[in-house]
């Protein structure tokens, strides 16, 4: 009887905790779906005006579950205060030998670059298209060049040149997306997007502009680059827990550039094309401009959940992948 009662109790226990899970993702859904819709519903045309829109209202449920229209994914003056979970995580991913005043950090980061909302001009009338450009050596005679540079924003990752590569990787670079030890200069018409994994890589790019006295990380890095201060932006710490939880369930310890590189692309444009991802024909891992092989599913990124997760954002047609001809 005893037994009976403890499985019964057990049993209840069980359908109590999916229920409340149950509640938890039906109002998620919910809170998303009606943002997508009083979007649509305030314009005439739907959410943009490309032939298939990356927030769509016929979305899967995989995909609204992950994607957040509100999180923050610049840093500015006005969103700037961290809430107490999302500065426990991202210092956690920090090994500072000193402790760094965060707030004092960031009001000398928008008294240098810009400060302002970015991108809040979605809607009805904009197509905005994207590529987002891996390093991967599957772009090598891809001729992907002209294709990449027809596109409205063309999104880099770290290091990736394109002098001498551009028939297969393109000319055009309207975003860089790097961190304090992949920094290489960009030329003026190119937005520098900081990706901060530690306050440091902050306390860096206020470094390169001003002082230049921060030459060493946990390895030695650029005290200076050329870039247009003015075009300055700033991953939110936030965004990064929000591409970490949502979008690879805790799996690694963190994502990777590239794939938090895909994701904001998620936020920023309306159709989003990805190239120079992956392995080449031939299964090796490398970049494109050296013979350096990787392996994608060591480090601390969770590697092989990434793809399984990019790929399912191309079964859901929320990306087109393009992997070269080798």
């Amino acid at each position: 009887m005893g037994s009976f009662t403890k499985q019964k109790s057990s049993y209840i226990r069980a359908i109590f905790t999916f229920g409340v899970f149950f509640l938890f993702m039906f109002f998620q859904n919910a809170v998303i779906y009606v943002f997508l819709k009083q979007s649509a519903d305030s314009s005439r045309g739907g959410l943009c005006a490309c032939d298939k829109c990356v927030t769509d209202l016929n979305d899967k449920d995989w995909f609204i579950l992950r994607f957040n229209p509100t999180v923050p994914f610049l840093l500015n003056r006005r969103n700037s205060v961290l809430r107490a979970s999302v500065y426990r995580w991202w210092t956690a991913l920090q090994r500072e030998s000193s402790k760094v005043n965060y707030t004092d950090v960031v009001d000398t980061l928008f008294s240098l670059f810009p400060d302002k909302e970015h991108y809040s001009d979605a809607g009805p009338d904009r197509c905005r298209t994207c590529a987002v450009v891996g390093n991967s050596g599957n772009l090598l005679r891809s001729h992907y060049g002209p294709l990449i540079d027809l596109h409205d924003f063309v999104i880099r990752i770290n290091m990736g040149p394109t002098e001498g590569y551009e028939k297969d990787v393109g000319s055009k670079t309207t975003h860089r997306i790097l961190y304090p030890e992949s920094a290489v200069d960009v030329d003026n018409s190119t937005h520098l997007v900081l990706l901060p994994f530690k306050i440091k890589d902050m306390r860096w790019l206020i470094s390169v502009f001003t002082t230049k006295h921060i030459t060493h990380t946990y390895t030695k890095v650029r005290p200076t680059i050329n870039a247009n201060r003015d075009k300055v932006m700033i991953i939110h710490p936030e965004f990064i827990k929000y591409v970490y939880e949502s979008w690879l369930q805790k799996h690694g310890r963190y994502p990777s550039t590239g794939f938090i590189t895909l994701i904001f692309a998620l936020h920023i444009c309306d159709q989003v094309d990805v190239f120079g991802f992956g392995a080449k024909g031939d299964g090796n891992w490398h970049h494109y401009f050296d013979k350096s092989l990787t392996q994608f599913s060591r480090g601390p990124h969770g590697g092989d959940f990434e793809n399984k997760t990019m790929n399912e954002l191309l079964l859901v047609n929320k990306i087109s992948m393009h992997k070269g001809w080798q």
